[in-house]
């Protein structure tokens, strides 16, 4: 089996590597032993046909998100991510607590940083896809779109069917997002969980 060396490291073949014009935005790489995100990337160019690569990433272990400068001579070891299906069971002070919908006696338990800002939108029971890197459990990947109860809206106001008025609303997970004025209390609405914006009313 044939190795590569990267930085006096004797590399696997199987090995994954990404160049430095392969670093878009939603690639997974690793770094310091960690597996990281790129938001985004912009070229920025220092003279002489010299450029450099601006880059923002987010730990997906920490949840916390850096910039980096990279240059053309380096390369990345890609993260090697699997999925497992996991239920949502229950929030407590920052700490939310999954089953594996294979063994719902293991429990996972992740912090909010973790998961992002689509946390707000989990409610007990939905099904959400773990991500697993070397055989740990390190955050959740949410369905982009989903469906949630307004529990609590503000009385609708006369001609509050016209087209542009938006309100705040408290869904049944406990979010608020604003909302056209029409929408009311116990109305289901589809909701875009990386955005955390309104899309349509279902029901």
């Amino acid at each position: 089996m044939k190795n590569q060396i990267l930085n006096g490291v004797l590399l696997n073949s199987s090995i994954s590597m990404l160049s430095y014009s392969e670093l878009k935005k939603g690639a997974k790489i690793i770094l310091n032993k960690e597996p990281f995100e790129i938001l985004e990337s912009a070229l920025s160019f220092k003279g002489r046909g010299h450029s450099v690569l601006q880059v923002k990433l987010k730990n997906l272990i920490s949840g916390n998100v850096v910039s980096k400068t990279f240059h053309p001579s380096d390369t990345f070891e890609e993260a090697d991510l699997e999925k497992i299906s996991l239920k949502f069971i229950y929030a407590r002070q920052g700490k939310y607590v999954f089953s594996e919908t294979e063994n719902p006696a293991k429990r996972i338990d992740l912090k909010e940083e973790q998961i992002g800002s689509g946390a707000q939108f989990l409610k007990p029971n939905e099904i959400v896809a773990g991500v697993i890197f070397r055989d740990k459990v390190i955050g959740i990947s949410l369905p982009i779109k989903v469906f949630l109860k307004v529990k609590e809206a503000p009385p609708g106001i006369k001609g509050d069917r016209a087209e542009g008025g938006t309100k705040q609303v408290i869904l049944e997970t406990g979010a608020k997002i604003n909302v056209p004025l029409f929408i009311k209390e116990e109305d289901v609405i589809e909701v875009n969980t990386e955005t955390g914006e309104y899309i349509r009313r279902v029901e």
